[in-house]
């Protein structure tokens, strides 16, 4: 798929045919191996996450605020800058990482998605309503859409990229394919409520894209939501003070709690009506950690600091990098 750089807010199209083709060169290129080492090289970017050693913290030069991030190829992962809306690329492996979109004045960055099959980048805009669409490969602005209040967080499924709002009870489809409408579904049940901020933040979904899993941060929750009729069904037996953003694999929820500074490492029953809280992931390096990626047993996820302000005050902001089923591990009853 590919959008117009050109486009108005809320409005995509695809591009002509010639872009098209060119897509399409890419991604066979792509495919052979070509233009990922290309791109990537200079980063000393690699293509398995098979090695033993990684650095345990990486630095995102330049950053005044982090919020979200995504796995790429290999070892590749994205992380965003809350407040400038900027894009960092890097590799976990090396720890080498660059400025890689630095967006137009009066964007932000909150969750984001990458998107391997079509080459594109999902990035959700928090304060300023908006969701953004960049070229994984080139950085380039590919489209921009206005949805709602506050958009937080954002999940794939095989036709489109869905968006969660914290201050209303929506959440947003923007299709992954050309031609596809933007759509808006309202959450209603439980999971609707609306009385604090933040209310609905990270989301994930089955890998049938038949259900969609939000969690709800006021409330401490977790809730399956039907992308149909937006009917949403607590996950009974989970408890998740200031839960953030979350991660679903292989039956396998986790979720960040952010002031709490751990992952809960949740074992979910196969029609996901359940949770159990079966590891407490901790880290030393944690300060209020928001969104999470998985690159094969490791976790990495981004420190936002809001413990020193809001908008944060930190020197640094970074990424750390722990085990999954392999932190320190705390009984429920002490959390």
């Amino acid at each position: 798929m590919a959008f117009n750089e050109n486009l108005a807010a809320g409005q995509s199209q695809p591009v002509g045919a010639r872009r098209a083709s060119r897509r399409r060169a890419l991604h066979l290129a792509t495919r052979t191996g070509l233009v990922a080492i290309l791109t990537l090289a200079p980063l000393g970017l690699r293509s398995s996450v098979s090695a033993l050693e990684f650095p345990r913290v990486i630095v995102l030069p330049g950053a005044t605020s982090a919020e979200g991030i995504a796995a790429g190829r290999g070892s590749t992962f994205y992380a965003g800058d809350l407040f400038n809306g900027d894009i960092f690329r890097g590799d976990l492996r090396s720890g080498a990482v660059e400025r890689f979109i630095h967006p137009p004045a009066g964007r932000m960055a909150a969750g984001l998605k990458a998107d391997l099959r079509h080459g594109l980048l999902f990035v959700a805009g928090a304060a300023t309503g908006q969701a953004y669409v960049y070229d994984l490969e080139t950085g380039a602005d590919l489209a921009t859409f206005q949805l709602g209040a506050f958009v937080n967080d954002v999940v794939l499924t095989d036709d489109a990229a869905w968006f969660t709002d914290s201050v209303l009870p929506r959440l947003y489809r923007v299709p992954t394919y050309p031609g596809g409408s933007v759509g808006t579904l309202v959450v209603t049940g439980p999971a609707a409520d609306v009385s604090a901020f933040p209310g609905l933040n990270g989301i994930a979904a089955t890998p049938d894209g038949t259900r969609l899993i939000v969690s709800h941060s006021n409330l401490g929750a977790i809730f399956t939501v039907n992308p149909r009729t937006g009917a949403s069904v607590p996950i009974e037996g989970l408890v998740v003070p200031t839960v953030d953003g979350i991660l679903f694999e292989h039956g396998r929820l986790y979720a960040m709690q952010n002031f709490l500074n751990q992952i809960a490492e949740i074992r979910l029953s196969p029609d996901l009506s359940t949770g159990t809280v079966e590891m407490i992931i901790t880290s030393a390096d944690f300060e209020v950690p928001t969104t999470v990626a998985k690159f094969g047993d490791r976790l990495a996820v981004v420190n936002s600091k809001i413990d020193t302000g809001f908008p944060p005050t930190a020197a640094t902001y970074d990424v750390v990098i722990v085990k999954a089923r392999g932190g320190q591990e705390r009984d429920r009853d002490d959390r």
